[in-house]
């Protein structure tokens, strides 16, 4: 039996336990020995981080050749169109290649926490809310894919990593699993 911590990682917080430039990271949250992240989640987004006590589990969940899927809400400068969602879901070409296909739509806003600090707001420019579901783990691909079609990213949360969610994980808490 395996050990899964799932945390909803605040803003600004580094997914790993240690910093050398006074960052606030993992050790700050979690006081649970022998878990490590599965992957990481930039220290300017929030949500879910999976971590665990076992090696191999760590990998597949990590690892973008067996495509675990990963679901985020991405609070967007703008409101996206049809051909964006579109180009979304078909890939979209960054400089490191071509993204595989996303699940790509329109939602309305999460209830979700207010984000210390706020996003910047303009009076003038609407944002709108898209839920992306992917399958690899390119660096900030959620962010580069937005801005590739026209939509830049203002706010992301992680909501999802397979099968496991934040939902009833309150912001800076976790819960721990065994599976």
């Amino acid at each position: 039996m395996s050990t899964l911590v799932l945390f909803n990682k605040p803003f600004g917080v580094l997914s790993q336990f240690t910093s050398k430039d006074g960052f606030k990271t993992l050790a700050d949250y979690i006081d649970r020995p022998g878990v490590y992240a599965a992957g990481r989640l930039d220290k300017d987004s929030e949500g879910l981080l999976v971590l665990t006590d076992d090696g191999a589990l760590q990998h597949r969940i990590a690892s973008p050749k067996h495509k675990m899927k990963k679901t985020y809400w991405a609070q967007v400068e703008r409101i996206p169109d049809a051909e964006a969602l579109d180009a979304l879901r078909q890939g979209v070409r960054l400089k490191d290649g071509l993204t595989r296909p996303a699940k790509a739509r329109l939602i309305d806003a999460p209830d979700v926490w207010e984000r210390v600090p706020p996003i910047r707001e303009r009076r003038s420019i609407p944002t709108a809310w898209l839920e992306l579901t992917i399958s690899e783990g390119k660096n900030r691909q959620v962010r580069r894919m937005s801005a590739a079609v026209g939509f830049p990213t203002l706010r992301l949360i992680r909501y999802a990593i397979g099968p496991w969610t934040i939902d009833d994980i309150p912001l800076g808490q976790w819960k721990e699993i065994q599976v």
